[in-house]
């Protein structure tokens, strides 16, 4: 049995792609993607049919082409996986709690539009302290949600008191930063591993449904050191590592409810803890340039048709 085989019987495997054959090739339960990743799709095959198909549904629905893109590449991916598919609210309103709740509402009436089961789709939000309120607010009326860009252990306690239906703990960008600022810490071993593992730990404890979603790997290592995570997001890339590996994989997490509670955390302590926290301050402001900037990559390169 190989290393990917192994690693399913502990956790759900997702993939971190917007590439529909690696999607049909890994067979994961999930897949999850972002403006860099659907970008990195279009780009990959810039005659995709599903251009043209998103041009049309702009006009028909009058809708910006790139977010009908995006729930078109969502519609194909849920064709071949199971499970959820994540879709990303645009970046630039990640502290925007109104512009985001509108915008995931109308990604959710463009996949009924599609044909797609909404209760499949997870609609992708920062995790600022607006994000995460919008995110409150879309699961009481249970549209259900993914925070991503998620680097501290205070916005994963806040998308959890919030309702969020599952985190997205970054790993590789946790320890990019620590390797650039503080590579000494790196004797202690991998910080982006025992983030995940400190907020796996903590949900467990204090009994919240939040499914905790590792992502953002640097190598198989950092995936097996977290075997038994409700679920990981896994490039394509990694997923044939694994897949050719023989490489033994043990259950590394689990965990139980012991009836404590933990304490509510408000918009002053969120603000105060993250602002205490430099990594994942620098980390979360630095993703959502990235993604803002390759949103709007990807709206020039429809606009340039």
């Amino acid at each position: 049995m190989n290393a990917l085989e192994q690693l399913k019987q502990f956790t759900s495997v997702v993939a971190d792609t917007g590439d529909v054959d690696s999607i049909a090739q890994y067979q994961p339960d999930d897949a999850t993607t972002n403006p860099s990743l659907i970008l990195k799709a279009l780009k990959q095959n810039p005659d995709s049919e599903l251009l043209g198909e998103a041009e049309a549904l702009a006009k028909q629905l009058q809708l910006p082409t790139a977010m009908c893109l995006t729930a078109l590449y969502g519609r194909e991916i849920s064709r071949l996986v199971p499970g959820y598919v994540s879709t990303e609210v645009d970046p630039r309103l990640s502290f925007d709690q109104a512009a985001t709740v509108e915008q995931a509402k109308a990604f959710i009436q463009l996949y009924q539009q599609l044909g797609v089961d909404t209760q499949r789709i997870l609609i992708k939000i920062a995790a600022t302290w607006e994000g995460i309120q919008a995110a409150r607010q879309l699961e009481a009326d249970n549209i259900k949600t993914n925070i991503t860009l998620l680097f501290a252990p205070v916005q994963a306690m806040a998308a959890a008191q919030a309702g969020a239906t599952l985190i997205s703990p970054f790993v590789g960008r946790i320890l990019d930063w620590y390797k650039a600022n503080q590579p000494e810490a790196l004797e202690q071993g991998d910080p982006g591993v025992a983030s995940v593992r400190t907020i796996f730990q903590a949900f467990k404890k204090y009994g919240y449904n939040t499914i905790v979603m590792g992502a953002s790997f640097r190598s198989s290592e950092q995936i097996i050191a977290l075997a038994g995570c409700d679920k990981l997001t896994i490039s394509p890339a990694l997923l044939s590592e694994l897949q050719n590996s023989q490489q033994e994989v043990i259950q590394q997490l689990s965990g139980s409810a012991d009836g404590s509670h933990a304490e509510v955390v408000t918009e002053a302590a969120f603000r105060w803890q993250l602002n205490e926290d430099a990594m994942a301050t620098e980390k979360l402001a630095e993703g959502i340039r990235l993604f803002s900037r390759d949103i709007e990559t990807l709206e020039n390169m429809v606009a340039s048709r």
